[in-house]
């Protein structure tokens, strides 16, 4: 099975080093020296890397044959594809890959369902799980502990305990709408009760109107 792991950048230096946007969990084994990576397009590869290192903060890969600052920048753009046995497991119980995420159903905490996991957005700051809805829409579900405690690989389902209106939007519509009608009344019960603080037959005039 293949799995992306990485997107080639803007090349670094004159020796042929690339910045890499890294997609995988696992840098140092599916990126680290000698991994041979299947790419997209198919034309730009096999790649096998040289050598590695994190600068400012982002990984810099070094490949074998890419030798100038030219042929690193000819690669930007370019997807990293590792080939992951089917069977493998990250090590971290808590980490799944992406191929053992989609297709999940995706239910709430009562197992109402909410539609079907269809892929994974790796993003800087976290990821996201894209949810189809049974009416064709999709939903955007954060990856986070909080919103889904449970991910159960043996009954084929995901788990959510989403806030208000993440799913559904008349949700948080009606919501909205409830507190500005709270708000509301409480107002003009203040400003009633000030009336009538006010002056002795306020209240009366206010009546008459």
């Amino acid at each position: 099975m293949q799995l992306v792991v990485g997107k080639i950048g803007r090349a670094h230096g004159i020796k042929g080093d690339v910045s890499v946007e890294v997609r995988t969990d696992e840098p140092e084994l599916r990126l680290g020296p000698g991994a041979v990576l299947f790419t997209d397009p198919a034309s730009a590869g096999p790649l096998t890397v040289e050598s590695g290192k994190v600068h400012s903060g982002r990984l810099l890969l070094r490949f074998a044959g890419v030798k100038d600052r030219n042929a690193a920048e000819e690669l930007r753009g370019t997807i990293l594809i590792a080939e992951v046995d089917p069977e493998e497991r990250p090590d971290d119980p808590e980490e799944y890959y992406d191929h053992q995420l989609i297709g999940l159903d995706v239910v709430l905490l009562d197992g109402t369902l909410v539609g079907e996991l269809t892929e994974v957005v790796h993003l800087p700051y976290q990821d996201l799980l894209t949810v189809r809805k049974p009416d064709g829409t999709e939903a955007l579900v954060p990856f986070v502990t909080r919103i889904v405690p449970t991910i159960d690989l043996e009954n084929q389902r995901a788990v959510i305990d989403p806030p208000v209106g993440l799913i559904d939007l008349g949700q948080a519509e009606v919501a909205a709408g409830d507190e500005a009608g709270d708000g509301a009344g409480d107002g003009e019960d203040a400003e009633a009760g000030a009336g009538a603080d006010a002056a002795g037959d306020a209240g009366d005039a206010e009546e008459s109107r």
